[in-house]
Parts: C-alpha cells; structure tokens; sequence
C-alpha cells in the first residue's frame, strides 16, 4: 500500500490532458492546498497538440529518410545536399512547433487549465510546479534518450562522409544507416496514450508539492502551480509563463522510491538554488545529484528557464525509473511512494528559505 494519501488519490488512474479524470484531480489539489490556506484560481489556456503526439514521431521520420538519402547521396552528391536540406527544413519547423507552435500553432486546438495558488498578500516570489496530466507511450523515456542520442551520432557521421567524400568502407557507411534507423525507431514509435495510471509521472511529483505546500509558513511568499498539458508540449507552464515576470520556480517531476534525488537545470545553471536544495538535501540526509538536462528529456521548468526564470527540476530515480516512466509498468501497484515525504520536506525548506 502506498504511504502517500495523495499519491493514492492521485495516481490510481490516467489522467489524460482534458479528460474527466484530470478535472477530477485538479479538484482534489484545489481542496487540499485550500485547507492548507491558499487562495486556488483556475487559469484556462489555448494550445495546439500537435507538437506532443507528433513530434517526436516526426522527428524520427525525418530522420530515417535524411539518413538513407545521406547515404546514397554519397554517390549522388545533389541527393546528399536534398537530404542535408531536408534535416534542416525539418528541424526549423519541428523547433516552431515544438516552442512557440505550442500556443500559437491553428490546427488540433485544445483547451487546458492550469491550478494557481497563493496565500492571501503579496504576489509569491517563488513557486512549486508540479504538471498533473499523464501520459502512455509504447517505448519508454530511456529508449527515446537513447534514440535521440544514437540518431544524432548516426546523422552527423553520415553528414561528414556525405559532404567532405571521405572514403570509407561500405561496412562502415552501412553500420551509420543502420544506427541512425535503429535511433529513429523509438521516436516513430512515440505516439500518445492513456494505457498507464501515471503514478510515478507524475502524481508522485504533485503530491510531493501538496505536501510541501501544507508545510510552508503563512509568511513565506511562495505559491504553487499544479499545471496542465505537460506532456502535450509544456502547453500549461508555456501559457502560464507568457508575460509574466520571470521570478523563481522549483518544478517537481517523476519522485520514485529508488534512486538517487537529482536536480536538473538548463543553461545557465541556477547556483543559488542549486546550492540551497543540497544543504536542504544534505540535513535531510540525503545526496543532491546535480545535472544538465538529459537531452530527450522536457520537463516544465524549460520554457521557464528559456523565458529568463531562476528554474530548475527536482527528481528522484534510476535506469530503472526511466524504464518505467510512459509505459505500462507505470502504475500505482509499481510504487509506494516512500521518497515523496523527503522530497517535500526539501522543497518546502528550500522554497521558505528563498520566500
């Protein structure tokens, strides 16, 4: 049985961007952050999906064919350059999709609702996020790392021999094709679903926030955001942040039983918070892990950090964790949430501190 009551009643089931049952969920974290004496506002926003259930088996579309036409194109030069071309091309339009496509793109419309929180007073200066959709894939997270990595390194082998005519061995010029086919498999393979219950990804982030929230003094200017459409593009933290002044954000994503707590940050790396949450790690007995984003790997502090926000992303977990988080084996029965009670205590200090 899990020891987190809200990761029970949280992660026991999908909760699909738009469906009933995420409604039903953002009601329970309005309820529970009410009784901890926050003010809660819904905040409605507009989005197109397109980018989270197409884009990244798009991407691995394009480039299957890139590679194979680099490869061919390393006799027909003017197929080399179409190919070069059509990565470029490619890319320019799946980064505008994937950005600020998100909010602005006019097909496949959808509508989300982010959960703003703040105690009665000034505006907070901090605030904990956490998203509260899920999401199912055939292929889990670490196979869509190692695919994004594996294509990349394929690619850029065949864009050299394509473009400088470097002879090579045919061996070698099939192993490249080959390793960025395999690569762009789990990317083609990375469509949509609600086949999981979304208890690691991520209730388990959530609740630490609610419980985190609950322990934080009145005084302390600290709100919380429980947002929308994560998994569709970072539609809710997209919208949310839109022309607001860039402030200070402790997003948690994904906190499993096992593995090690980690911090991760975009560039450039936020030392102040980082160097609080591992003091704040350190009295807890625990080690802070401290990373750069793992390419693949989107969580909503990015969009933050890009719009000039001191962000970052608490997480705990393993191989093993990335393994699990999209697919089936993420359930409620895979876990029992015993790393969420030290994850809150960390943020819930750490945010008080910077409060």
């Amino acid at each position: 049985m899990a020891v987190s009551p809200h990761l029970v009643r949280l992660g026991a089931h999908s909760r699909p961007a738009g469906s009933a049952a995420a409604d039903a969920a953002r009601a329970y974290c309005a309820q529970v952050l009410g009784t901890a004496g926050f003010d809660t506002t819904e905040h409605p926003f507009e989005y197109s999906d397109v980018a989270g259930r197409w884009a990244t088996p798009a991407a691995g579309v394009v480039a299957a064919v890139a590679g194979v036409g680099l490869d061919v194109g390393r006799r027909a030069p003017p197929l080399a350059l179409a190919s070069v071309g059509v990565l470029v091309i490619g890319g320019a339009v799946l980064q505008y999709v994937g950005a600020r496509g998100v909010l602005e793109f006019p097909a496949r419309r959808r509508h989300g609702v982010n959960l703003q929180a703040a105690r009665t007073g000034d505006e907070p200066t901090v605030w904990l996020l956490a998203h509260l959709d899920s999401k199912w894939q055939p292929v889990s997270m670490i196979a869509r790392v190692l695919g994004v990595v594996v294509t990349t390194i394929g690619l850029l082998g065949l864009i050299t021999v394509a473009l400088t005519h470097v002879e090579i061995y045919e061996g070698v010029a099939a192993g490249l094709v080959l390793l960025t086919l395999l690569g762009a498999c789990p990317l083609m393979l990375s469509i949509v679903g609600a086949k999981n219950d979304g208890a690691l990804d991520n209730a388990s982030g959530v609740a630490a926030v609610l419980e985190a929230a609950a322990a934080i003094p009145a005084s302390a200017r600290v709100g919380v955001l429980v947002t929308d459409a994560e998994e569709l593009g970072l539609a809710g933290a997209r919208a949310w942040s839109r022309g607001r002044v860039p402030g200070i954000a402790l997003n948690c994503d994904s906190i499993d039983d096992i593995g090690q707590l980690t911090a991760m940050y975009s560039t450039p790396a936020p030392s102040d918070l980082i160097a609080r949450l591992r003091q704040a790690a350190l009295d807890n007995g625990e080690q802070l892990r401290v990373i750069r984003m793992i390419p693949g790997v989107l969580t909503d502090h990015v969009p933050l950090a890009n719009a000039g926000w001191r962000t970052l992303t608490l997480s705990r977990g393993c191989v093993r964790t990335l393994g699990r988080v999209h697919t089936s084996r993420d359930t409620l029965q895979s876990m029992q949430g015993t790393g969420i009670a030290a994850a809150a205590r960390i943020l819930a200090r750490t945010a008080t501190e910077l409060g």
